[in-house]
């Protein structure tokens, strides 16, 4: 595919994966992400609580549970209780990874990830760069 497709496709992801962070309960931050293998959905997640648990992500000092699952996280579980798999796919998220989704990320045999806003801490790219996933950060999502 040619990049200016591909810039076009990796946008639209993005502003889906935007959208599907405004389903998250929590208040600090609102994360979501898709993973997208062959131009498919394949699956999405937003940052929340474990299932069975109240939606609440932050304590009474305002701080995130422990708990918590990231976007990224609980799109690769969804996978892992599919008959998909990640391997080779693209992992589109509006906050870049922490180091423990990064691990998740290449252990799950993600190829690429595209996001939109840096975390605060970059060791989680730092890594994944090492590990050789492809990473693109596209801040602007709209058409020019």
């Amino acid at each position: 595919m040619n990049q200016q497709k591909q810039l076009k496709f990796d946008r639209a992801y993005l502003r889906i994966a935007r959208e599907w962070s405004k389903l998250s309960h929590c208040n600090r931050k609102q994360v979501g992400a898709l993973i997208v293998k062959d131009r498919m959905i394949i699956s999405d997640g937003y940052n929340g609580t474990p299932s069975g648990f109240e939606n609440f992500c932050e304590d009474d000092e305002g701080y995130t549970k422990w708990y918590v699952l990231h976007a990224e996280a609980n799109a690769i579980l969804k996978v892992a209780g599919s008959t998909q798999s990640c391997k080779d796919a693209t992992l589109y998220i509006t906050m870049s990874p922490c180091k423990d989704c990064s691990k998740l990320i290449h252990q799950s045999g993600i190829k690429r990830l595209v996001y939109q806003i840096d975390y605060k801490d970059n060791a989680g790219l730092d890594f994944l760069r090492k590990a050789g996933v492809e990473l693109e950060q596209i801040t602007e999502l709209e058409e020019n």
